[in-house]
């Protein structure tokens, strides 16, 4: 390695740079915890099962319509409850990257990035 560091990288700009992802760290950090206070909803089969998820991605509440509870057709409302789990889910991933974008201008795609 050259004396001086690394070639092509000037001194003072990379201390810029530096500073420009701790500043973008401290913002994710900031709005990790800001997406863990927020939810998104979802439902399936026309509202009758609803789910709240938080950005987190932890389910926050399930409510199940007493019309759709058949004893007979358990496997439908187990459907319905995946169904409505998984779309809020992906809401809830949805909002996170779009949050997250803003902050990082594009870069979400750096694996391990958050």
């Amino acid at each position: 390695m050259a004396k001086g560091g690394f070639p092509g990288f000037g001194g003072g700009n990379m201390g810029n740079l530096l500073k420009q992802a701790q500043k973008m760290q401290q913002d994710m950090a900031k709005m990790q915890e800001e997406l863990q206070q927020r939810t998104v909803e979802a439902s399936s089969g026309g509202g009758a099962v609803s789910v709240v998820v938080s950005g987190k991605k932890e389910l926050q509440s399930i409510v199940i319509k007493p019309e759709v509870v058949d004893p007979d057709d358990v496997e439908m409302l187990q459907d319905l409850i995946l169904a409505a789990v998984n779309e809020a889910i992906r809401k809830a991933d949805d909002m996170v990257n779009s949050e997250m974008g803003k902050i990082t201008g594009g870069l979400g795609g750096m694996p391990g990035l958050f």
